[in-house]
C-alpha cells in the first residue's frame, strides 16, 4: 500500500494530498459481500451500455445471462450504487430539498470557446473487492478533463476538492451540474459564487444536459476500468490517472476535427 499509517514524517492528510486522493479514500474498506459486488459490477456494465435501462430491464438482462435475481434485489443494488434510468438521468448524487436549485442556463446557448462552460458529474468505479466514486470537471467546448478526485463516500468534500483544483487552471463563465446534493451543497455553490461563476443545473429528466461527460464515463469504463481489476485504491488512482492523461493528450475526437481535448482547449493547430 502506498500510503503508510506509521509514517512519522508525513501525515496521512499530506500523503493523500500528494497522491491526489480524498482523505476518505485512505480508510477504504469493502462495503458489500462477494455476491452483491458481482451484481453491482454486472449492473454497472449493463447500465453503462444502456443507460436508459431501469431495474425491470436490467433484471431481464441478468436473467438472460443465467443470473437468478429478483427485481427488488436489483433495485436495492442500484440504490446502493446511486444510479437509476436516464429518465430521469443517472444520479449518483441525490437531491436535497433544503438546498437551492439553480436554473438550467445552456438551452440554445452557442458554446464556441474554452472556459465558457464547465461541467461536472460523478460515476461508480468498480474494484476487485469494493468500489469507489469518481468526480471529474470537464470543459464543455474542448472535452478537456481539468481535474478529478476519487472517494469511497458520496459527501460533498471530494467534489469541492476537484472544483478547487480545476479553478487553479482557469475559470469558466458557467458551471453546469445535475441537482445532486453534492453540487447543490453550500460548500460547492459558495465556491462558484465566490469566483463570480454562473451556476447552471440540469432539469429533471433531461438526459442530454451533461452529455459530454456521460460519454467520457463510457470511454473510461470500456477502455480502462473494465479491462483492469483494481486491487487497491492506489491501483485505481494510477490507472485512471494514466487514462485521463491519454484521453486529454492523445485521444483524437472526430467531433473536434480529430484534435485532442488538449489541442482544442489550448487552441493548438493540429
Amino acid at each position: 500500500m502506498l500510503i503508510e499509517k506509521d509514517n512519522q514524517d508525513i501525515s496521512i492528510q499530506r500523503q493523500c494530498d500528494l497522491l491526489g486522493i480524498a482523505r476518505s479514500s485512505f480508510y477504504y474498506e469493502p462495503q458489500a459481500n462477494e455476491d452483491d459486488l458481482f451484481l453491482m459490477n454486472r449492473i454497472d456494465e449493463i447500465y453503462t451500455g444502456c443507460p436508459t435501462f431501469g431495474s425491470r430491464r436490467i433484471t431481464a438482462v441478468l436473467k438472460r445471462s443465467d443470473i437468478d435475481v429478483g427485481r427488488r434485489k436489483v433495485q436495492s443494488i442500484m440504490r446502493k450504487m446511486g444510479i437509476e434510468a436516464i429518465y430521469p438521468k443517472p444520479r449518483l448524487s441525490q437531491a436535497n430539498s433544503e438546498h437551492r436549485v439553480y436554473p438550467y442556463l445552456l438551452r440554445n446557448l452557442q458554446i464556441d470557446r474554452p472556459n465558457q462552460v464547465w461541467c461536472s458529474d460523478i460515476t461508480y468505479i468498480r474494484m476487485a473487492r469494493g468500489w469507489l466514486y469518481l468526480v471529474a470537471v470537464m470543459d464543455w467546448y474542448s472535452r478537456y478533463i481539468l481535474s478529478w478526485e476519487l472517494s469511497n463516500t458520496l459527501d460533498s468534500s471530494f467534489c469541492v476538492h476537484a472544483l478547487q483544483a480545476a479553478l487553479k487552471m482557469g475559470s469558466p463563465e458557467i458551471f453546469n451540474t445535475d441537482q445532486g446534493s453534492q453540487f447543490t451543497s453550500k460548500l460547492f455553490t459558495d465556491e462558484l459564487l465566490h469566483n463570480d461563476i454562473k451556476i447552471s443545473m440540469d432539469g429533471r429528466g433531461r438526459c442530454f444536459d451533461n452529455i459530454f461527460i456521460e460519454r467520457f464515463w463510457r470511454s473510461l469504463k470500456y477502455e480502462e476500468v473494465y479491462i483492469n481489476e483494481y486491487q487497491t485504491v492506489n491501483d485505481a488512482y494510477l490507472g485512471i490517472q494514466k487514462y485521463i492523461r491519454f484521453y486529454n493528450n492523445e485521444r483524437y475526437h472526430q467531433s473536434l476535427n480529430y484534435k485532442t481535448p488538449y489541442e482544442q482547449h489550448y487552441q493548438i493547430c493540429a
